[in-house]
């Protein structure tokens, strides 16, 4: 199995950090540990900024439908403009989603075509 190209939490915590203070630069930082510079620059930033390199909470309203769902209904909009909200919603309960009229009522994929 492959791994993935993003560092992990380890990586970025002891090594990036801990070698920006101790004075090396990026691109030396970049070089030995074979790390974007532009990404030893945003971990270096972040951590003088927040002063940890953890991910942040993101706060906002929580989406109801997901992504992939919204795709689906542009999709079904756009081949079939006339389509009623009672049948996307339909479509969606049968796909296993749970979601309200109003919800596609006021989605922006109604006017997708």
């Amino acid at each position: 199995m492959r791994q993935s190209k993003e560092t992990s939490q380890d990586l970025r915590k002891q090594k990036i950090v801990d070698l920006h203070k101790f004075g090396s630069s990026l691109e030396a930082i970049s070089k030995r540990l074979k790390v974007p510079r532009s990404s030893v620059q945003t971990i270096v930033r972040k951590n003088k900024h927040h002063g940890t390199t953890q991910p942040s909470y993101h706060s906002g309203r929580r989406r109801v439908l997901s992504p992939r769902d919204e795709r689906t209904l542009v999709r079904k909009v756009q081949i079939n403009p006339r389509t009623t909200a009672k049948d996307l919603v339909k479509m969606l309960e049968e796909k296993g989603s749970k979601v309200s009229l109003s919800t596609v009522k006021l989605g922006q994929y109604r006017n997708a075509t």
